[in-house]
């Protein structure tokens, strides 16, 4: 018997008292009764059950009081409402002061069963979400970044020490790990926190017009140039300016932006007059920049120029000890936004969270919850409200993995063949629509490209 799961019975009738304690401690519960309800307060406050059953009408005290007075003692304390006369008016009120269930009498041993089982799962799980939100508290301190692994515990330090620095920072990270938090928290904590924080997506947009959108223009200089109109540079000026996947900026453009970087100065497209500028730069990627030195695609000096100092976001599947920490600060978000939406993870669900490997990181995670909870119609998050992949993953075979690999080198097999394979049937499930694809699995477009890129699966 578990005595840690205690569950305390009040009720008037011996009989009643005595029935609901032999099922009960069927159940594997510790269960104890109480036929005075005013003895109830001193009890609970000594004792702290794991669960209340306690009949609605009793002399002296009724079962309202009970659960005001366990609620005062102990919010997270799940009360079970139990009566012979029950009726609407009765049971709204028992749920608004916070009963978790009503059993009417009479009531059957399977009907007591089912209610007690739930309210110890739910009781778990109230306690598992407040440890969870305990975490969360102490670990964010930038913005919406959260982790308590070590990864992460190494990314916030190097935060804290670069923010109060101008030097220009580079990120690197896989698409969906975080990038523009890093970038936004460091501007955040920075002195330039009172002035604007611009982004600029490098990969959205093809070299003449993101050259237009950085530099701004003069009026007549292409067709459809009616007026003067200034870059996102001067928007930024005192500021952070982010750019995000410098890796996909073309050679030309990359040549005018490390002369802004030199200069400090710069000039619209089409314009002669110089322009002052003063900003401090943040750039991301998800490539090898290095690698695109050697290829000719990325010039040495502007790399030099942006990697000042660097901070390396980890994926997901690395830090794995985060997915309840994150799942759960995300079930938060979006169960606010609706009174029928999941307020919990059942562990099933939680364990096949964590065997999963994320390809689309901490952005596929939020995409899965946000579906989870919307799709959630037991009041808590179960693997059927998982996608089917997620819940295939658990217990999947590493067929083809010697044991004579590296713990690191089987990993990164076995991940490169899940990869492969999963995109490959998520294609030929969508007829190579890529964005049906992208919608299905919780990720962006931009991380389907990149794995097609990286196993030349389109070729």
């Amino acid at each position: 018997m578990d005595t840690r799961v205690k569950v305390l019975v009040i009720d008037d009738e011996a009989d009643m008292l005595d029935n609901c304690s032999r099922i009960i401690r069927r159940l594997g519960y510790d269960c104890v009764t109480l036929q005075d309800g005013r003895k109830a307060a001193a009890f609970i406050e000594r004792e702290m059950p794991y669960v209340i059953l306690t009949d609605f009408a009793m002399p002296g005290i009724n079962g309202i009081d009970v659960l005001k007075l366990a609620k005062e003692i102990d919010p997270d304390t799940t009360i079970i409402l139990i009566s012979g006369f029950a009726t609407i008016p009765s049971v709204v009120e028992a749920m608004k002061e916070g009963a978790f269930d009503y059993l009417a009498k009479p009531f059957s041993a399977d009907q007591l069963r089912v209610a007690v089982e739930r309210a110890v799962k739910h009781r778990g799980l109230s306690e598992e979400n407040r440890f969870l939100r305990s975490q969360l508290a102490q670990s964010q301190g930038f913005d919406n970044m959260l982790g308590t692994s070590l990864p992460m515990r190494q990314v916030f330090d190097t935060i804290k020490k670069v923010s109060v620095t101008d030097t220009n920072v580079l990120v690197y990270g896989e698409s969906g790990t975080g990038k523009e938090l890093v970038a936004r928290s460091i501007h955040a904590n920075s002195k330039r926190a009172r002035k604007p924080f611009v982004p600029v997506d490098c990969a959205s947009l093809p070299e003449n017009l993101l050259e237009s959108e950085l530099f701004g223009h003069e009026k007549g200089t292409f067709t459809g140039a009616d007026s003067t109109r200034p870059g996102l540079l001067e928007f930024a000026n005192g500021g952070t300016f982010f750019l995000d996947e410098i890796g996909e900026m073309g050679i030309n453009l990359q040549a005018k932006l490390l002369r802004v970087l030199q200069e400090r100065q710069f000039r619209r497209v089409g314009g002669r007059k110089m322009l002052d500028i003063d900003i401090r730069v943040i750039a991301a990627t998800n490539r090898d920049l290095e690698e695109g030195i050697r290829k000719g695609t990325f010039r040495e000096d502007l790399y030099y120029r942006l990697n000042v100092i660097s901070i390396n976001l980890p994926p997901l599947r690395e830090r794995i000890g985060d997915v309840p920490l994150l799942a759960n600060h995300f079930l938060q978000e979006y169960s606010s936004s609706s009174p029928n939406a999941a307020y919990g993870i059942t562990p099933d669900a939680m364990r096949m969270l964590e065997d999963y490997s994320w390809p689309g990181n901490v952005r596929e995670l939020q995409n899965v919850i946000s579906r989870a909870t919307a799709l959630s119609t037991g009041g808590v998050t179960g693997p059927d409200d998982l996608p089917e992949h997620i819940r295939e993953t658990r217990g999947a075979p590493v067929g083809g993995i010697k044991s004579g690999l590296s713990f690191k080198d089987a990993k990164k097999r076995w991940l490169a063949t899940f990869e492969k394979e999963y995109l490959a049937d998520l294609l030929k499930k969508h007829d190579n629509n890529i964005s049906r694809a992208a919608v299905e699995a919780g990720i962006d477009r931009k991380t389907i490209h990149r794995l097609l890129n990286k196993y030349r699966l389109g070729e």
